[in-house]
């Protein structure tokens, strides 16, 4: 279906022409219906395949710009998609009297208080800085006509549970709610029960969890020699773009240290830079000024980066689910790409789960290993319980960001 079909606003159809935008993707074809008839819905859908612009054009269709008041509130899980959000809906609006707002941590928010105040039509927010507000300002949501919990599933993986229950405990009236996730764990199935009214349920992810224009490329290593199979990977495959994913800030920085004496046009970001330092350094990395970005999982999740070849996993994966949002960073909206993963026999459980929860058809760029007989290891429970350890000290630390004002 082309957008022209759709009875839009001009002045939509003239932001998206300019956007280039001339056919729905699947999920927008499949999800604008139900959210412009008000129905609560769960769209579930491959990373990469137009979830923002699915939600945005709907909602900027719908708005009244001579209301001034907050009549669509989005939540995302962090500051770089509440930015990338904003711009994506700002796109679509240009040509309107819609004015959309983010907030986020990072930021004054004496600054964002001031622009709320001035009038906004549709907010975007990060929990912690939304919950600030709440307390803190005359921020009001009685108006709000939609809420979308974006990237759901990530949020409650981040220990936001309580955050989105106190926002949505804020949304006392009618309205509607969108829940857009690339998975489905029970917690989201929970939140949507409790919720949700007879919501429209897509599931568009089930049979290929990854999309198909992607290449999934995968080399065993050693400790010892995976820095230089790095540097003949890059040799060999001379990526236009890519991200390199590390499994922490220390990897990160180990690596970009050793990288940039290599290679030209490097440079790296994690949770531990200033906003505004990550926020230059994407820009950058979107117009193509920056060939290589070394990252930790703050890039993996929600992020569109359309030139982006190739994704490297130069640490291996925790998870098939973290596998999945690496590898979207790449091959998005149609476009093809390559992400190569690198491992060791310690990983060989875990890379045989991904290969079967994302019905890979892998490319093995070394000997492949045996998987069949793989079993689950031994002291998984052990690792399992030093990562909920530091997923609720990070809760804890950002709890205390909220209290100080931070």
């Amino acid at each position: 279906m082309k957008f022209t079909e759709l009875n839009l606003k001009p002045q939509i159809l003239k932001a998206l022409k300019q956007l280039g935008y001339r056919e729905l993707t699947p999920i927008q074809e499949e999800t604008f219906p139900h959210i412009i008839a008000g129905k609560d819905m769960i769209a579930l859908a491959e990373t990469g395949s137009g979830k923002t612009a699915a939600c945005g054009i709907p909602i900027v269709q719908s708005v009244d710009p001579a209301k001034n008041q907050i009549q669509a509130l989005v939540l995302v899980p962090t500051r770089e998609l509440a930015l990338q959000y904003v711009t994506a809906i700002s796109d679509v609006a240009k040509f309107t009297r819609i004015s959309p707002f983010a907030v986020y941590g990072g930021f004054p928010i004496e600054i964002q208080k001031a622009k709320l105040s001035h009038g906004v039509n549709i907010l975007i927010a990060t929990p912690g800085r939304l919950i600030d507000l709440l307390r803190n300002s005359p921020l009001g949501l009685s108006q709000v006509q939609t809420f979308i919990l974006d990237e759901a599933d990530e949020m409650l993986n981040m220990g936001f549970i309580t955050d989105i229950e106190f926002i949505i405990s804020c949304l006392i009236h009618e309205h509607q709610t969108l829940l857009f996730a690339a998975t489905m764990p029970k917690e989201i199935k929970h939140l949507a029960k409790k919720y949700l009214k007879n919501p429209v349920t897509l599931e568009l992810n089930v049979v290929q969890v990854a999309p198909l224009s992607l290449c999934h490329q995968f080399q065993q290593t050693t400790g010892r020699n995976k820095f230089t199979s790095l540097l003949q990977y890059i040799k060999d495959a001379k990526p236009t773009q890519a991200i390199i994913f590390c499994k922490s800030r220390r990897n990160c920085e180990n690596l970009f240290d050793k990288l940039k004496k290599e290679i030209n046009s490097v440079d790296m970001i994690h949770g531990g830079m200033e906003q505004s330092r990550r926020s230059s350094l994407y820009n950058r990395f979107k117009k193509k000024q920056i060939k290589t970005i070394v990252a930790t999982g703050i890039a993996s999740r929600g992020l569109d980066f359309s030139h982006v070849t190739h994704v490297i996993n130069y640490d291996f994966p925790d998870s098939p689910l973290a596998y999945t949002h690496r590898s979207g960073r790449t091959a998005r909206m149609g476009r093809k790409g390559t992400a190569v993963t690198f491992f060791s026999t310690h990983d060989l459980h875990t890379l045989k789960t991904i290969i079967k929860n994302n019905n890979l058809d892998p490319v093995w760029l070394s000997a492949k290993p045996q998987l069949d007989n793989i079993r689950k290891p031994k002291n998984r429970g052990r690792r399992f319980n030093t990562s909920r350890k530091r997923q609720l000290k990070e809760t804890d630390r950002r709890r205390h960001r909220r209290k100080t004002g931070q």
